[in-house]
């Protein structure tokens, strides 16, 4: 199978995600757990950014076929232990845990977007390696800010699930939680991927798409 250019240069930024973008997310999360008294992931050897440590082989393949597929960039990283009884702050200090890993995708997105507006003020000289390697910047870029917004989303068990528990009325929380962590994942994946009349688009290509071009737009111009 022959691959384009674009494909080509989607599948080498999602290799680079897999060795800097997984690591950096959860690396961020273990971090943020350890400064706020929990060392429950350095203990287990997550307080690193290897690669190996962190690399979930079902959820790597996932991005892959997402870059094949085009479209939304979904995947996951093994989950960092963390010991909530043990953070400072209470579900405070879990929501930052949580929103830390997300927030490190938003600032590799951030180092993207400032490479994407050099090489545009620069304006080098037409080069084929220099086109393609814009291209990746462009892609992981793409591919960060898809996993700040996926990861940021109320549901279980994404990060933003917890950000979401911790602003919550205790009561609420103890009301919706059960029921929100044992059928989460079903909701997530209707959300993604049922087509909903007239459009045919799901609920998340609805939010989700404008909102990804939203912060592509602000981040690169235009």
């Amino acid at each position: 199978m022959s691959l384009d250019q674009s494909t080509l240069s989607a599948l080498v930024a999602v290799a680079i995600f897999l060795v800097v973008g997984f690591p950096v997310h959860e690396y961020a999360h273990a971090l943020a757990a350890w400064r706020l008294g929990d060392g429950t992931a350095k203990l287990y050897g997550r307080l690193t950014l290897n690669p190996l440590v962190h690399l979930d082989p079902l959820g790597s393949g996932v991005l892959v076929v997402s870059a094949l597929v085009g479209g939304f960039f979904i995947g996951w990283a093994k989950p960092t232990p963390v010991n909530p009884s043990m953070l400072r702050g209470g579900h405070r200090g879990e929501a930052i845990v949580a929103a830390a890993g997300p927030l490190s995708n938003l600032a590799l997105a951030v180092l993207a977007a400032i490479l994407v507006r050099l090489l545009v003020a620069l304006q080098p000289a037409p080069s084929a390696v220099l086109d393609f390697a814009g291209l990746v910047i462009v892609w992981f870029l793409v591919i960060n800010i898809s996993l700040f917004i996926f990861n940021l989303l109320p549901i279980p068990p994404l990060d933003g699930s917890k950000v979401l528990f911790a602003f919550l009325p205790p009561r609420t929380v103890w009301q919706v939680r059960p029921f929100l962590e044992r059928w989460g994942l079903v909701i997530l994946l209707a959300a993604m991927f049922l087509p909903l009349p007239p459009s045919g688009q799901s609920i998340g290509q609805q939010v989700l798409g404008p909102l990804f071009r939203g912060i592509f737009r602000l981040l690169v111009g235009g």
